[in-house]
């Protein structure tokens, strides 16, 4: 006797239109059955009927706390897919999530951060990617039916009866608009078939350029972009609210073109025949697709199929975790290029974290230290930020990072033209957490490094972080024919004017300049110099990166810093990829690797990094940081991340407690090997 195989029980997280289309897929799918719907109007009319034999449940709270629950399909409005997405995850709920996964390609990151940390698996619901048409279409594409492709011209567009501001489809507070709601059909499909043309599953542009209407109530109602890919394949996109449009995807070769009509439906959404249209010179060919099985059964199933084997993200033609990142990110770029930024995306809207909470306090992943001259404890890690042009893309960071108990924050001037010292201001504002904050301003850099200089560029700064003072103050460059005593003064002017309220310093700057500095700060009764911010890494810097930095790895430049207890908040203190499979000695086509950090003694390092980590059960780039932090002076690695997973890995370097012993070994400088070590 068998027994029948497991079926994936589903809920539905907000039960609108398309949650119903969904609840039919799952009833005709081999693999799921529908058991429950959580709705935030439990009593509304039609549930019982749109969804039979699933139990109602009163709110999304409840359908993730449901232990007959093992995955959830997430309908709701867009802005509130990440929060619940990341909540499933943490409840330990698998999750397939309506399109787009998130507003952004920051939102989802942060979801697939979640449900990699939880073992969960998580799915964009493009649906007709999984579709036998689809695959029928690459494989076309792939056998050279038209020639070399060389344009792709796709739209999804219809017209709405008339505005209707309370409609999700143009309320902007629910993201409305055809981009996030359509657009990225035209852009995933574009995408597949430029990566089929190059055999590979999908395709990044290099280029994206938009255009669009934009609304009485500010989104997009039309919009048009056009997508260049590196292999030479343009593509032509266009979606819509209020103007309908052919709809039929046309890819253009060599030899022919193929058509087809409402891709996204393939052969309808309740079974049926679709069909492929290739039309060359010598005539037409009409190739079909029967499929009985309904449209939404296949996600439904691939959904299953993958949870089943324990996999956590679609697999091929279904759009995977970098296939979806690489979409947002195309939509990312289309919105930016019409200037569409929801009022839910900005600061005075978004007062709570991704996942739906206020900001918490009090994280100890990341220790604490003093330092002098700092009325707070500063965290060991310092966090630079430069990537994110929007709070709500930087924010997610920040408030990872914040949470984890950093609070040490490296700002300048010139960064972003000023926007990362705006965000930051955002952020300390919107979450009310200056006063926890350990805040670096830097100004004065190259060519404009005068004394002057450094108090206008502080007022603009403080400007930009809705602050009166910054707590680390470094001069960005030095220049050496300027007097040391002008550029102590106009420091010491701002920390009396109470505009720096801890210590400041040079970044870039020579041993010589800051003892010169110390020393007449020390007779004239001002300020010391008491902060440095150089380069300083377990790979030594050989040349410059930058015209005008300075690297403080050298034995003199350690030495120094240990006899003054000088604190150092290093920059590329990872080596900038040389402790990752980015480098190694037969491995010279990263111009900046090879000519800033490739030498034997380098190389030595790199290779005990290296044979440590292993012993570890870490990675060199761990080893690396972890070297920086356990400096015999105080050593605060700036540190970059981009992502919530390049920033708890960079956390895993705090598992490591390098000795002096480690530290000799790993410069060279010793015999004893740490295998070796006992006690």
């Amino acid at each position: 006797m068998t027994s029948e195989p497991r079926k994936i029980r589903w809920g539905i997280l907000g039960p609108g239109t398309i949650a119903k289309a969904f609840a039919g897929g799952v009833a005709h799918s081999r693999t799921g059955t529908l058991v429950a719907i959580g709705a935030r109007n439990p009593g509304k009319s039609g549930l019982a009927e749109n969804f039979p034999g699933a139990r109602i449940l009163d709110g999304y709270e409840a359908l993730l706390a449901d232990p007959d629950v093992d995955a959830v399909y997430i309908s709701t409005p867009h802005p509130s897919h990440a929060e619940w997405a990341i909540k499933a995850a943490e409840a330990g709920r698998h999750v397939l999530c309506e399109k787009p996964m998130g507003l952004t390609a920051f939102e989802a990151d942060a979801m697939i951060h979640a449900a990699r940390k939880a073992g969960t698996f998580l799915g964009e619901a493009f649906m007709y990617r999984l579709h036998p048409q689809t695959a029928k279409l690459v494989e076309l594409v792939r056998s050279g039916a038209i020639g070399e492709v060389r344009m792709v011209k796709s739209s999804f567009g219809f017209a709405m009866p008339d505005f209707m501001p309370e409609h999700r489809l143009y309320a902007n507070d629910l993201a409305g608009g055809g981009i996030l709601d359509v657009g990225g059909y035209p852009v995933s499909m574009a995408r597949l078939i430029a990566g089929a043309a190059l055999g590979k599953p999908f395709a990044e542009p290099d280029k994206v350029v938009g255009a669009a209407h934009l609304g009485q109530s500010g989104v997009d109602e039309w919009a048009s972009a056009l997508l260049h890919f590196p292999s030479g394949i343009v593509a032509e996109v266009s979606c819509g609210i209020s103007l309908a449009q052919d709809n039929v995807l046309r890819i253009l070769g060599t030899k022919g073109r193929i058509e087809v009509t409402d891709f996204w439906y393939a052969a309808g959404r309740e079974g049926g025949t679709g069909q492929i249209r290739i039309i060359r010179p010598g005539g037409e060919e009409v190739v079909e697709v029967r499929e009985d099985r309904w449209l939404y059964a296949f996600e439904a199933d691939a959904a299953g199929e993958a949870i089943l084997a324990g996999k956590q993200e679609f697999a091929w033609p279904g759009m995977g975790w970098a296939d979806s990142l690489g979409n947002l990110r195309v939509l990312d770029k289309w919105r930016a290029a019409i200037g569409l930024e929801y009022g839910i995306e900005k600061p005075e809207r978004r007062v709570n974290t991704i996942s739906g909470r206020r900001l918490r306090s009090g994280g100890t992943t990341i220790p604490k230290r003093e330092i002098p001259g700092l009325p707070r404890p500063a965290s060991c890690l310092a966090l630079g930020f430069e990537d994110f042009r929007t709070f709500s893309s930087g924010m997610i960071l920040l408030d990872a990072y914040f949470e984890a108990g950093g609070n040490v924050f490296d700002t300048a001037y010139i960064y972003g033209s000023g926007y990362t010292e705006t965000l930051l201001g955002q952020w300390l504002k919107n979450r009310g957490v200056r006063e926890q904050a350990v805040v670096i301003g830097k100004g004065a850099h190259t060519p404009l490094c005068y004394p002057d200089v450094i108090g206008k560029q502080l007022t603009q700064s403080l400007d930009r972080l809705q602050a009166d003072h910054v707590d680390v103050y470094f001069m960005h460059r030095d220049d050496p024919d300027v007097p040391v005593d002008e550029f102590v003064d106009a420091m010491d002017r701002e920390v009396r004017a109470g505009r720096i309220r801890g210590p400041f310093g040079g970044s870039n700057w020579t041993r010589e300049r800051m003892d010169e500095a110390i020393a007449y700060a020390e007779r004239t009764g001002k300020q010391k110099p008491g902060a440095l911010s150089n380069n300083f890494s377990l790979a030594e810097m050989l040349v410059p990166i930058w015209p005008g930095c300075v690297t403080s790895s050298s034995d003199e430049w350690k030495a120094w810093l240990t006899a003054r207890q000088m604190p150092n908040f290093a920059w590329s203190s990872q080596g900038r990829g040389f402790f990752t499979g980015r480098a190694g000695r037969d491995q010279r086509d990263n111009e900046e690797l090879v000519r800033v950090w490739y030498s034997e003694k380098n190389f030595g390092r790199r290779d005990r990094a290296i044979e440590l980590a292993k012993r570890l059960g870490k990675s060199p780039i761990h080893v690396a940081l972890a070297y920086v932090l356990a400096q015999p002076f105080p050593s605060v690695p700036l540190i970059g991340p981009r992502t919530l997973d390049e920033l708890d890995d960079s956390l895993q370097a705090l598992d490591i407690a390098l000795s002096p012993d480690d530290i000799a070994w790993l410069d060279g400088g010793s015999d004893q090997h740490p295998a070796r070590r006992t006690g």
